[in-house]
């Protein structure tokens, strides 16, 4: 549908975490009403029902994913079967019933659990100000086949991680450096760099607000099955100890940090 450029200045005033929503509202608003565009006016009348009717489309939880499944080709992992996993757990933990056990009055959007994948470190869904954020991974190895010095590889890097050999040896990888993107992977002509394993990255703890932080990420490479299971755990740990309904970032401490690392980061690639 076609928004008018006053309407779309207007959009990008709405906090981000509820743009996408207030723009499906305001199109299946001007759908209704029979238009064919939306102008600032559809902008500012579905905003204005929006805001005063929140309560009602609270869910508990907030679960965002990137534009892969659109056909972004930065895909390091095509994460599908993992986001309907990750949505039958929490949809199980019935965090809306929760929140209204625990939280006085109407429930709002910074109440919700927040998660969100991104199948590259490209991270469009911005994984590192969630609460669990989960980061596709595919980590590259060099193999046996001959390499045809093309440096192909060594220019899909924008973190310079890869290092040009000489000539009958395969290029070197900076372990430290590379974010396992697997633009490399998909570079490399000759099958020299291959992918070895990928997994998720995963990231606890983080928020913006008056008290903004950054997720702090376990180290290692996770299968589906523990990214399950840690979200499992966080899940369990926020529904323990959030009495009034707050963020998950604010309850979670070093010690569970370095708690779920021991559990879990000792059986990560």
């Amino acid at each position: 549908m076609e928004w008018t450029p006053e309407a779309k200045a207007a959009l990008q005033h709405v906090p981000f975490f509820v743009r996408k929503r207030v723009r499906a509202r305001v199109e299946k608003e001007a759908v209704e009403a029979g238009k064919k565009g939306v102008a600032l006016a559809d902008v500012k009348a579905t905003q204005a029902r929006y805001l005063s009717g929140m309560h009602a489309d609270i869910k508990g939880y907030q679960l965002d994913t990137c534009f892969g499944p659109s056909g972004c080709p930065n895909r390091a992992v095509a994460s599908d079967p993992l986001l309907a996993r990750v949505e039958m757990v929490i949809k199980a933990a019935d965090l809306l019933s929760f929140l209204k056990s625990r939280v006085p009055g109407n429930l709002k959007f910074h109440h919700e659990f927040r998660v969100t994948l991104a199948d590259c470190p490209n991270a469009c869904s911005q994984p590192q100000i969630k609460d669990v954020g989960i980061i596709g991974a595919a980590v590259p190895e060099t193999t046996n086949a001959a390499c045809s010095q093309c440096q192909a590889c060594v220019e899909s890097c924008p973190e310079q991680a890869i290092a040009f050999a000489a000539e009958g040896r395969p290029p070197g990888i900076d372990t430290v450096r590379c974010l396992n993107c697997g633009r490399c992977i998909r570079a490399c002509p000759t099958g020299t760099i291959a992918e070895a394993w990928r997994g998720f990255r995963v990231q606890l703890g983080g928020r913006l607000g008056r008290h903004p932080r950054l997720a702090r990420e376990l180290p290692g490479i996770f299968s589906e099955d523990q990214v399950i299971e840690i979200l499992q755990d966080c899940l369990k740990l926020y529904k323990e100890r959030s009495l009034h309904g707050e963020r998950f970032s604010q309850l979670f401490q070093d010690r569970d940090f370095e708690e779920i690392s021991r559990r879990f980061c000792a059986a990560a690639v």
